[in-house]
């Protein structure tokens, strides 16, 4: 059966929404919040014990500015725990959407019920070009300023997503934030643009992981609720995932000048408990988690293909993980 991905994309059509190669590598501008596109894809072919994370079957039930009704109807009541998914550098429209459908599988297929979510996606207009090394430095600047970019939509999709994600925590359900790479540098730029634009504390998420972050290890306890200091007004834990062996983070730390990344070695001042209060913040060291194909380009995906670190992720989101 497919798996199915509930997903927004503030990324310029180019033909119809319902069609994965509509979905181009240009940002919609700025001032554009109700142009985002949002739907339900239908990924098959996934394998996880080798890594196949599938292909877009279908797209369905798209609209701008908002999910459809039934969509939005499925979320506000899911019967189950919800996943929303940022993806990371050199991915495709297609490439974030069937790694969300991947990364809701190996949840479903940890053993742990709960684990078993409605996964939704946010593309934001990543390249996904690259095939390996070396990374051409153009293109990942080029990465950068989008992911930047997208802050502000996905300040809008997170904005979209306090009703039904509130109604689905008042019925029971437990809601959860996973970024990858990048995607942390699109998270920071929507928290910050959160506060901004005048939101208050909202608590969406129930626990906020930050995997592989590909954003400066001194986003945390910046002023004025800059940066990622307001997460913790918008997801009541977090877990930060760091890996000292992730090669990729090494080259991104050289692009940016020597600006440590928060994926490297954790936030700055990670051991400060009165920075980082352990009832609200875990961090977790992967660097030895090297249980899989360990390369320098799969280096940076250790929080899906190690079976260790998967493990891990699932204990920090089991119910009763931080009490």
């Amino acid at each position: 059966m497919p798996t199915t991905v509930y997903y927004a994309s503030d990324r310029v059509l180019t033909g119809a929404p319902d069609q994965v190669a509509s979905y181009g590598a240009d940002i919609q501008p700025p001032s554009v919040s109700t142009g985002l596109v949002y739907g339900t894809a239908f990924v098959s072919g996934i394998d996880i014990p080798n890594d196949q994370q599938g292909q877009i079957d279908s797209i369905q039930d798209t609209q701008t500015g908002s999910f459809a009704p039934d969509p939005a109807g499925d979320l506000a009541n899911p019967g189950r725990d919800l996943l929303v998914f940022i993806h990371g550098f050199d991915n495709s429209f297609e490439d974030g959407i069937t790694r969300a459908a991947f990364n809701r599988d190996w949840f479903a297929a940890s053993g742990v019920t709960s684990a078993d979510m409605a996964v939704i996606a946010f593309s934001w207009p990543s390249l996904g070009q690259i095939i390996g090394f070396p990374i051409p430095q153009s293109d990942y600047l080029r990465d950068q300023s989008m992911a930047r970019s997208a802050g502000i939509h996905l300040m809008t999709f997170f904005a979209n997503l306090e009703a039904p994600l509130k109604a689905a925590r008042a019925a029971g359900f437990r809601t959860f934030l996973l970024a990858h790479s990048m995607g942390n540098l699109a998270l920071e730029s929507a928290v910050e643009n959160w506060f901004l634009h005048g939101n208050g504390d909202a608590h969406l998420f129930d626990l906020a992981v930050l995997a592989a972050g590909d954003c400066p290890y001194d986003t945390f306890g910046q002023p004025n609720l800059t940066r990622l200091s307001g997460l913790t007004d918008l997801a009541d834990r977090v877990a930060i995932y760091y890996s000292g062996d992730d090669h990729v983070l090494q080259l991104s730390y050289v692009v940016n000048l020597g600006v440590q990344r928060l994926g490297q070695d954790g936030p700055r001042n990670r051991a400060d408990t009165a920075e980082f209060p352990p009832a609200q913040f875990r961090m977790v060291d992967a660097s030895g988690f090297q249980d899989y194909d360990f390369d320098l380009m799969s280096s940076h995906q250790y929080y899906r293909l190690s079976p260790n670190c998967r493990a891990s992720i699932i204990a920090n989101i089991a119910p009763g993980a931080w009490a």
